[in-house]
């Protein structure tokens, strides 16, 4: 059905005449007497009869005027909703406890105007890339692999955080009661994460952090989850795992664990905001904006990371 045409019908029922109706639509009275016509030949009715007082509604056009008006309402509900400012922002945060969502958190928190969709749909930058060039999401968290000039046509990337490494270790562990650890002293320990999928950006982390310092990085062992990772690690005095300083997770107070500092120099995970860069929605611009002036000043330590991080 043609909504203009609809449009026309309910312009000539609120004004009582074609001429009338014409001048507030800006057209022809033939125009607007042609557009009924298609419209009365879609539906098999007539919509209006001529008189000397105007155009008055038949039966059939009594009883299509509410739904006339309906129609176009929901016209301008379907163009608000993807209308720039009025849909959410969806963003891709690849876990909600992992740190791009609590500078999400943060950013909502100093806009509080700001519709988020926060979504955690994608395994790997590659798919979160593809997601963002399809216009599936608007914006996703990533370490990003590819160098900026061998990105898709469109798709922009800057680095945003530089989340420092933790060693997470139980109370029996060597390292348990250590201030801070350095990544040399760690070489012969097994750094146990059973997380890490093979392709995926953090393995190409994880994998350069290994080779750079001799760690020993265990992905091996069936991934039941968080919980029984942070079970087996609290019963352990061998077993440690890396977690990001941003990383937000609970567990049972008598399991003791440890947070511990990795210093000297300090990993840190390169996290960038990837966009299409014709995207127009404003939230996207404030977050853009909002992490640019959110990022912390040169730290004191020095700090790694692998070659191939996204500047």
């Amino acid at each position: 059905m043609d909504l203009e045409a609809v449009r026309t019908f309910v312009a000539v029922a609120d004004a009582g005449r074609f001429r009338e109706a014409a001048a507030g639509l800006s057209l022809t009275q033939q125009a607007v007497s042609k557009r009924i016509a298609v419209l009365e030949k879609d539906l098999g009715v007539r919509l209006f009869t001529r008189t000397a007082r105007g155009a008055q509604l038949t039966v059939d056009g009594r009883v299509f005027l509410p739904h006339a008006r309906e129609l176009l309402r929901a016209e301008e509900r379907a163009a608000a909703s993807v209308r720039p400012g009025r849909r959410a922002l969806r963003v891709d945060v690849i876990g909600r406890g992992l740190a791009p969502a609590g500078l999400l958190r943060d950013f909502h928190r100093a806009h509080p105007e700001a519709q988020l969709d926060v979504v955690t749909h994608f395994l790997d930058a590659d798919a979160a890339i593809d997601a963002v060039r399809a216009g599936t999401i608007d914006a996703s968290f990533r370490a990003v692999t590819t160098p900026a000039r061998h990105l898709p046509d469109g798709i922009e990337a800057v680095r945003v955080h530089d989340e420092p490494l933790q060693l997470l270790t139980g109370p029996a562990h060597e390292f348990a009661d250590t201030r801070a650890v350095t990544p040399a002293a760690l070489a012969g320990h097994r750094i146990w994460m059973p997380g890490i999928v093979t392709g995926t950006e953090w393995a190409a982390y994880y994998e350069e952090l290994a080779l750079t310092f001799g760690l020993t990085i265990d992905a091996t062992g069936p991934n039941f989850g968080l919980e029984p990772l942070l079970d087996m690690i609290a019963d352990s005095s061998a077993l440690a795992t890396f977690v990001g300083e941003g990383t937000r997770f609970v567990w049972p107070a008598d399991y003791d664990l440890r947070r511990i500092p990795v210093h000297d120099p300090t990993p840190v995970y390169p996290h960038s905001l990837i966009w299409h860069g014709d995207n127009p929605h404003p939230q996207l611009a404030a977050l853009r904006a909002y992490l640019e002036s959110a990022q912390p000043g040169q730290r004191d330590a020095e700090t790694w990371t692998p070659k191939w991080a996204q500047r």
